[in-house]
């Protein structure tokens, strides 16, 4: 496999990334105990990597403010999952799998929404994220002020909208990205969650 088991572009090892990434990447590193390959593919080009991580980060972890809670970090998950499950997207169903795996304390979750988004049974609240995401990453142009009706009468505020959007759309080119680069999943993703620990 070579180069290869990470991308088809190659990719850059930790101890090899300007230092600004190699510290960002590094807390990522600790935390999980490896480096995600995507970040190791992206590393090729710095520039797109930061812009990358900005947004996820802004998006993914978004700083609390007052006022409601809006998505939880597990709701979040769940619209990667079925938008990556959607556009079938390997890389990003197995390693945002995992992290929804973890944050849901649901070992089938991931796996359920990944194969059938349409059709998993989930609560009102999650079938209404992630229809808006289906929507929005399917066929974006066909969104219409019926459908984000439906997201309210679903108990969604606005900005809980607004993020699946963005998340959907996030995504929606992060799954591209991981398609064009034959993106390979880390091997330490596909048991995380699976077991009680």
């Amino acid at each position: 496999m070579g180069d290869h088991a990470v991308s088809r572009f190659g990719h850059v090892e930790l101890d090899d990334m300007p230092e600004d990434l190699k510290q960002r990447i590094g807390v990522i590193t600790e935390k999980s105990g490896f480096v995600p390959n995507v970040f190791r593919a992206l590393a090729r080009r710095p520039a797109e990597l930061r812009a990358f991580l900005d947004y996820h980060d802004a998006l993914m972890d978004p700083p609390s403010a007052p006022g409601p809670a809006g998505l939880s970090k597990a709701e979040r998950e769940l619209v990667v999952v079925a938008t990556s499950g959607a556009n079938n997207c390997t890389y990003c169903v197995v390693a945002h799998g995992a992290i929804l795996r973890v944050r849901a304390k649901d070992p089938e979750i991931a796996d359920r929404v990944a194969t059938n988004p349409w059709g998993v049974e989930l609560g009102p609240r999650e079938r209404a994220i992630v229809d808006l995401a289906l929507l929005v990453a399917t066929d974006s142009a066909a969104l219409t002020d019926e459908a984000l009706d439906d997201a309210r009468s679903a108990g969604l505020s606005e900005d809980e909208i607004w993020d699946v959007g963005a998340i959907t759309a996030l995504f929606a080119m992060s799954n591209r990205l991981a398609h064009l680069t034959a993106l390979r999943p880390n091997p330490e993703f596909f048991l995380m969650g699976r077991l009680p620990r």
